[in-house]
C-alpha cells in the first residue's frame, strides 16, 4: 500500500472558519434576518432575567423593581449593541450585561451603611444610587485603555498561543451556567438540550424552499416547544408540593413578572436618583472592568471567526473596547445593575447558525429596545424558565471555546514549551475560579478578607474570571519563556499581518466605519 502524502493526513490552516452561509457583511433576506434578529434577543433574555433577578431582591427591591431594572437593562443592551456595531468593532456581537461585575455588586449590596437602612425602598435606591456611582467611575478605565490606544500596545505581546486559553475559556469558564443549572430542573432542561442538540445538527438538512430551517431556527422552535411543555406541567400541577428551588427553576409562572410589568415604560437616564460615589465601590468595580475587557477582548476573537472576517487590528479591537466603556458609562447612568461585556451565548449562535451577519444583530438590537419600551410583552418572553437557557448555554459556550481551540492550528504543538504554556494556562484558568468560588460558598467571603474592602473586591473579581486567570498565566509564560527563538512556534508570522488595519486588503471590507467617518478617524 503506498505511503499516504501529505495533504491527506494534514489539514492546512485556514485564516476564516468554511461552512458559514452569511458572513460580517453579507445578509440573507429581510424575513429570515429579522426571524434570527428575534432569535438572538429572545437568547439575550437569559443574562438579562438573571442578574436582575438575584441582586434586585438582596437590594429590598419588590417584583416592580425587578422588572424595571430589567427592562431597563434590555434597553441599554440594545443601544450599546447598535453602537458597538456602528462604530465599535464592527463584529456582530450583542453586548449584554456581564456576570464580572457580581463580586463588587455584592460587596456594595452588604455594605454596612446601605445593609443597614430600614425601610427596603430606601435601601434598594441608595444602593442602586451606589452601584451607578461605581459603574460610572470605573467606566474610566475602558473608556481610556480604548480610545488611548493603550490596549492596541497591550495586545502586541498576544500571539495566537496566548489567545487560545483565553478564548477557550470565555466559553469553558461559564460551565457552572450550564449543565449545573440544568439539573435543577431535568425535567426540562434534558429535553432542551437533546432537541437542540437535535435540531440544529442531526436535522439540519432539513429544508423548506431552500431554506435550512431547522438549523437555522433550532433555538426558537425547541424553545417554543419546551415552553409550551413546562407551562402544561405547570398548569397541571407537577409543582404544587415541589421544593421552592424546583418550583423557581420548573415553573413559568413562577417569576410574577408579567402582572408587575407596566404595559409602557422607557427608561432614563437618572430614573432612580443621583448617583452616590465611594472611593471603595469605585476600586473594586474597576476590577470588575477589566475582567470585562479581557473577557470580550476573547469573545470578539471568537466573534471574527464565526463571522468569517479576519481577526480584529489593534487598533479596532482598542475602538471597540472604547465603546463597551461609553457601554458601562450608560450602564451607570440609567441603572441597569450591571456593567456590560460581549454576550458569549450569542456569539455561539453565530456558530450554531452558521449566519454572521451584523444586520441581524442590529435587527436583535431594534427588539431589545422596542419591547424593553413596552413592559407586558416583554415580561411575557423573560418568563421562560432558566433552565432552557442553560440547556442551550451547554452548546453554545463549547461552540465558543472550540473556536478558541481552532487558534491552535496556528502553532506549533509538537512543542514542549506550546505544550507547556496551553496546558498550564487552561487547567490554572479552571481551577484558581474554582477555589474561590467553592471558598466563597464555605466561609461566606472570598479568600481575599482583609480590612481593606476595596483590595478584597479587587483581587475576588479578578481571581472569579476564567479568562483573565488564563490571560496572566498564558501571555506572562508566552513572553518570558525561550520567546526570542519561538515565534514562529507561537504563530506570530500568521498573526503579525493582522496587526494593523493595512497589514490585510480583507479588514477595509469588515471593519470600515460607516458613513464614510474614516475620513476623520484615518485607521492605523
Amino acid at each position: 500500500m503506498a505511503a499516504p502524502k501529505p495533504e491527506e493526513i494534514s489539514h492546512p490552516p485556514m485564516d476564516q472558519l468554511q461552512g458559514l452561509e452569511y458572513c460580517i457583511d453579507s445578509n440573507p433576506s429581510w424575513g429570515e434576518a429579522i426571524a434570527l434578529g428575534f432569535q438572538h434577543y429572545i437568547l439575550a433574555l437569559g443574562t438579562a432575567v438573571m442578574i436582575p433577578s438575584f441582586l434586585v431582591p438582596l437590594m429590598g427591591g419588590t417584583d416592580g423593581d425587578k422588572v424595571r431594572v430589567m427592562q431597563t437593562l434590555l434597553f441599554v443592551e440594545g443601544i450599546n449593541t447598535l453602537l458597538q456595531t456602528l462604530f465599535g468593532t464592527r463584529l456582530p456581537t450583542v453586548i449584554g450585561g456581564s456576570y464580572a461585575f457580581m463580586v463588587p455588586i455584592i460587596s456594595i449590596i452588604h455594605d454596612p451603611s446601605l445593609a443597614s437602612i430600614e425601610d427596603d425602598h430606601v435601601r434598594f435606591l441608595n444602593t442602586m444610587r451606589a452601584v451607578q456611582g461605581a459603574l460610572i467611575v470605573a467606566s474610566s478605565i475602558q473608556i481610556i485603555l480604548g480610545y488611548s490606544q493603550l490596549w492596541a500596545i497591550c495586545s502586541r505581546f498576544f500571539s495566537p498561543l496566548g489567545m487560545v486559553p483565553v478564548i477557550s475559556l470565555v466559553g469553558f469558564g461559564l460551565f457552572d451556567r450550564g449543565f449545573p443549572v440544568v439539573g435543577r430542573c431535568v425535567e426540562i432542561g434534558i429535553p432542551m438540550l437533546i432537541l437542540f442538540i437535535a435540531f440544529s445538527q442531526y436535522l439540519k438538512n432539513f429544508q423548506t424552499r431552500q431554506l435550512p430551517i431547522m438549523e437555522r431556527f433550532a433555538l426558537l422552535i425547541t424553545i417554543t416547544v419546551i415552553w409550551a411543555y413546562a407551562h402544561l406541567l405547570t398548569a397541571s400541577g407537577a409543582y404544587k408540593h415541589r421544593p421552592e428551588l424546583t418550583q423557581m427553576n420548573c415553573r413559568t409562572d413562577k417569576a410574577n413578572l408579567i402582572s408587575s410589568a407596566p404595559w409602557i415604560k422607557i427608561p432614563y437616564p437618572l430614573q432612580w436618583g443621583a448617583p452616590t460615589f465611594d472611593a471603595g465601590h469605585a476600586f473594586g468595580m474597576m476590577a470588575a472592568v477589566l475582567v470585562s475587557l479581557i473577557e470580550s477582548t476573547g469573545a470578539y476573537k471568537a466573534a471574527s471567526r464565526l463571522a468569517s472576517a479576519t481577526p480584529p487590528p489593534a487598533h479596532v479591537l482598542s475602538r471597540g473596547i472604547g465603546w463597551q466603556g461609553i457601554g458601562i458609562l450608560l450602564s451607570g447612568l440609567f441603572g441597569t445593575m450591571s456593567g456590560c461585556s460581549v454576550s458569549v451565548e450569542n456569539v455561539g449562535l453565530l456558530g450554531s447558525t452558521r449566519v454572521g451577519s451584523r444586520r441581524v444583530i442590529q435587527i436583535s438590537a431594534g427588539f431589545m429596545i422596542f419591547f424593553s419600551m413596552l413592559g407586558k410583552f416583554g415580561a411575557f418572553f423573560a418568563s421562560i424558565p432558566f433552565t432552557i437557557f442553560a440547556a442551550v448555554y451547554c452548546v453554545l459556550f463549547g461552540l465558543v471555546a472550540s473556536v478558541g481551540l481552532s487558534f491552535l492550528q496556528f502553532t506549533n504543538m509538537n512543542s514542549m514549551r506550546n505544550l507547556f504554556i496551553t496546558g498550564v494556562a487552561l487547567f490554572l484558568g479552571l481551577s484558581i475560579p474554582e477555589y474561590f468560588r467553592e471558598y466563597t460558598a464555605k466561609a461566606l467571603h472570598g479568600p481575599a478578607h482583609t480590612k481593606a474592602g476595596w483590595f478584597n473586591d479587587f483581587m475576588n473579581t479578578i481571581f472569579f474570571s476564567s479568562p483573565t486567570v488564563a490571560l496572566i498565566v498564558a501571555v506572562f509564560l508566552d513572553n518570558t519563556l525561550d520567546y526570542k527563538d519561538s515565534a514562529r512556534d507561537r504563530g506570530m508570522p500568521w498573526w503579525v499581518k493582522f496587526r494593523t488595519f493595512k497589514g490585510d486588503s480583507r479588514n477595509e471590507e469588515f471593519y470600515t466605519l460607516p458613513f464614510n467617518l474614516n475620513r476623520f478617524f484615518p485607521p492605523s
